[in-house]
C-alpha cells in the first residue's frame, strides 16, 4: 500500500506522540506527505487561512488531539466546521486523543463526520479507519 492518500496532518502538542505517529505513518507508507503541527491554531492557519480554504492543499485526513494549550482539538474542530462544506468534504478529521470521558465524546459527536480514536495510534486502527473513510485497506 504506497501513498494511497497525498497528505496526513498530525495536531498534537506532544512531540513524541508526534513522532510515533509519523513513523507508523511511514512505515505504513499510507500518505505520501505528513505533517506535524504542536498548535492547532498554527495548522489551521497553515491549511486553511489565508484564503487558502478552497486550496488544492488541503489534506485527505487531520488527526487532532483533544487536550491542547491555547487551542484546543474542540476549538479546531468548531472552526473546521465553519469552513465551507466543499473544503470539509476534502478531508476526513479525525479525534486522536487519550480521553475517554463521555463528555468528550459527546462533544465530538456534534460534529458530523469526524472519527474518534484512542491514542495510542496503531496499524490496526489506522488501517480501519482507511477502509472506512477511504475503501482502502
Amino acid at each position: 500500500m504506497s501513498g494511497s492518500l497525498n497528505h496526513i496532518v498530525l495536531v498534537d502538542d506532544n512531540e513524541t506522540t508526534s513522532f510515533l505517529n509519523n513513523r507508523l505513518l511511514g512505515r505504513l507508507a499510507v500518505a505520501e506527505q505528513v505533517t506535524t503541527y504542536t498548535r492547532a491554531d498554527e495548522a489551521f492557519a497553515q491549511l486553511w487561512g489565508a484564503g487558502e480554504a478552497g486550496g488544492a492543499q488541503a489534506p485527505d485526513l487531520v488527526f487532532v488531539d483533544l487536550k491542547m494549550p491555547g487551542v484546543s482539538g474542540f476549538e479546531f474542530l468548531k472552526m473546521y466546521s465553519h469552513l465551507p462544506q466543499p473544503v470539509q468534504d476534502r478531508t476526513v478529521m479525525a479525534v486522536l486523543t487519550t480521553s475517554m470521558h463521555q463528555a468528550d465524546t459527546a462533544r465530538v459527536a456534534e460534529f458530523p463526520n469526524v472519527e474518534y480514536l484512542t491514542k495510542p495510534l496503531t496499524e490496526e486502527k489506522m488501517l480501519k479507519l482507511l477502509e472506512k473513510r477511504f475503501q482502502q485497506a
